[in-house]
């Protein structure tokens, strides 16, 4: 029970120079966490068994290469390396996960990622085209604000201000201007991902 207070940076050091309980450790703590995000993606229990075992057998080796550096981002770490593992699988699967609008992604992340090699690069201008085409369904009040908050990067003062409404008016549009996305999206099971 102690070891629930040992940092992950600590219990991945300890590893490192050989004690094979403190990965075990890890592994118990980040395990619900993982295996979720991974099953929420793919939808098949096997294949994410499949999935979060293959995550840790390269945790293991990277930790093993003494390569890990991200002093204190271990789980953040390890999801990346999850996600990456999950989009190859539908790589080799030819098929891309359906958008899953739970958890903390936003359709609008897609948009920012810049630093994208020449295929994300490609399926990235599929999403924003995907995503204007959404977007030009909205009612007209509920497009107008959405797009002075997304593309414009405009404040909700200054969409109220631009618009005549109140800024609980402009917050209202924005909000229902995203429930409405969602529900073309899952209606139509569009394919965005990130």
């Amino acid at each position: 029970m102690q070891h629930d207070f040992i940092s992950d940076a600590i219990l991945v050091n300890n590893y490192v120079n050989g004690n094979e309980f403190a990965l075990e450790t890890l592994i118990t703590r980040h395990k619900q966490k993982v295996y979720s995000f991974i099953y929420s993606k793919v939808y098949d229990r096997d294949v994410a068994e499949d999935i979060f075992q293959d995550t840790f057998i390269k945790v293991i080796r990277t930790l093993k290469r003494k390569a890990y550096s991200e002093e204190g981002k271990f789980l953040p770490w390890v999801m990346r390396i999850a996600h990456n593992l999950v989009i190859d699988y539908f790589r080799k699967n030819n098929r891309m996960p359906k958008f899953d609008n739970s958890t903390d992604f936003s359709i609008f992340s897609v948009l920012s990622d810049n630093d994208l090699n020449a295929e994300k690069r490609i399926i990235k201008e599929q999403v924003e085209i995907d995503v204007r085409r959404l977007v030009d369904e909205l009612p007209e009040d509920q497009k107008e604000v959405l797009l002075m908050r997304i593309y414009k990067d405009m404040s909700f003062k200054e969409i109220s201000e631009v618009t005549g409404v109140s800024i609980n008016t402009a917050l209202g549009r924005m909000r229902y201007a995203l429930i409405n996305l969602r529900k073309v999206i899952d209606k139509h099971n569009i394919v965005l991902t990130n």
